[in-house]
């Protein structure tokens, strides 16, 4: 392939994803089904339905302007959860589910997702970089 072509496509490709992009408001929502077993546009839509905005700051969602706890923005780039367990995806599933069982203390409650939508807002999550 010819240098001229190779340098092309790249301008293409880096095209593509700036669209693509642009339709999430410049951040593009990725599924990460490997890593949580979710999908992040369901976690989206757990996230607006169980009302987590209210106590938490939360990118991308309406509304999500919540002061009692911490800002979710770049939560992707945590190495903790809840300063207590580290930051993977079966830590936070279980996090979302049962916070008490993680942190017996925090004031975050149990809000009654399943495991898929834990899984699905997990993904979410890790869209915020």
């Amino acid at each position: 392939m010819t240098r001229l072509r190779h340098s092309a496509l790249i301008v293409i490709a880096c095209g593509a994803a700036a669209v693509l992009a642009s339709c999430t408001g410049g951040r593009a929502i990725e599924a990460y089904p490997t890593a949580t077993g979710g999908d992040a546009h369901r976690g989206k839509t757990a996230i607006e339905r169980y009302r987590c905005g209210a106590c938490h700051e939360i990118p991308g969602i309406r509304g999500a302007v919540g002061l009692v706890g911490p800002s979710l923005a770049q939560f992707g780039r945590r190495s903790f959860i809840g300063g207590e367990a580290a930051n993977t995806p079966a830590n936070l599933i279980k996090w979302i589910m049962s916070p008490q069982s993680i942190e017996p203390a925090t004031a975050m409650p149990a809000l009654g997702l399943d495991e898929q939508q834990a899984r699905d807002t997990a993904a979410y999550l890790y869209t915020l970089r």
